[in-house]
């Protein structure tokens, strides 16, 4: 066993990599046993059958100094009655009949597609999402085209133009708090020159922006607060159109009374837009003190 083991050499959790009929196969006839013995004289030196366990986090090592801050600014913006928006864009659909997993109760289970291919869709459906705490509501802004920058400013304008301005009227600022990565990642020029011009200018909010460290997408509330419920309320159904998915998206609800707004948009969204280095100067854009690459804040131009 010493060249099919795997683990660590100084503890105790070891695996091996054959099976146990070549295990078997393998003594040969000095020693003929057969595949429940091996098991047996395995289980006697602390094997036994395991799956991968996830463990190791590649984490940033200003996590900890982001997540306070994070925390900071929400408690001030909250003292101030000012809007605080978690966002983050959920995993892609295909409309049509296609498997989704789940279960439901039912007596005959619905016929689906044997193939997930995109050629049998409908289309496909991008949720991005944003969630209110403050008021426990969702907005699902979903796409049909591309998951970009563009795309996701355009889902908080619709929040603000639709809902947003009436929630809170006269606000001067909001808070919003997304993933690291994305179509709303830090590094993306395109989804800050989107906010400052189709946000920030056309509505005259300052927007602040507080990414949450790399590898901890899981914190953000948006994940468990909407898209959780939302997974559950449509498990085992197929979307079947985009309207099917919108009764779904809008039917979902909770014990502490979540309510969903959702919408689908047929704009056709270009990729891989560039911003020049003269684009990124006109910013208004202040980055904080702390942690600047991750926390950063627009306020209207005269542009």
């Amino acid at each position: 066993m010493e060249d099919d083991t795997a683990g660590d050499p100084c503890g105790l959790l070891k695996w091996k990599h054959k099976s146990l009929r070549r295990l078997s196969a393998a003594l040969g006839p000095a020693h003929p046993v057969s595949p429940p013995t091996v098991s047996r004289l395995l289980d006697t030196l602390d094997y036994s059958r395991k799956v991968n366990h996830k463990a190791v986090a590649d984490s940033s090592p200003h996590r900890n100094e982001q997540f306070e801050y994070l925390q900071a600014q929400k408690q001030a913006f909250l003292a101030r009655g000012w809007p605080v928006i978690y966002v983050d864009t959920k995993k892609r659909e295909l409309i049509g009949l296609f498997k989704h997993a789940g279960t439901i109760w039912c007596r005959d289970p619905h016929r689906v597609n044997i193939y997930d291919f995109r050629s049998l869709a409908q289309g496909i459906a991008i949720p991005y999402g944003l969630y209110d705490a403050q008021r426990n509501v969702g907005f699902v802004y979903v796409g049909t085209s591309a998951d970009t920058a563009e795309f996701a400013v355009d889902a908080l304008q619709w929040w603000w133009q639709t809902t947003g301005h009436v929630d809170y009227p006269g606000v001067p600022a909001v808070l919003i708090l997304a993933d690291g990565g994305g179509s709303n990642g830090y590094r993306l020029r395109l989804w800050k020159y989107a906010l400052q011009h189709h946000l920030v200018n056309p509505t005259g909010l300052s927007v602040t922006v507080c990414h949450y460290p790399t590898g901890a997408s899981k914190w953000n509330w948006v994940e468990h607060r909407l898209f959780s419920p939302i997974s559950a309320n449509w498990a085992g159904e197929p979307l079947t159109s985009y309207e099917n998915m919108l009764q779904f998206l809008r039917a979902t609800t909770t014990q502490q009374g979540l309510v969903v707004t959702a919408t689908v948009t047929n704009i056709q969204y270009q990729t891989h837009i560039k911003v020049s280095d003269e684009q990124m100067a006109a910013l208004n854009l202040t980055q904080h003190l702390t942690l600047p690459q991750w926390n950063y804040t627009i306020n209207l131009t005269s542009n």
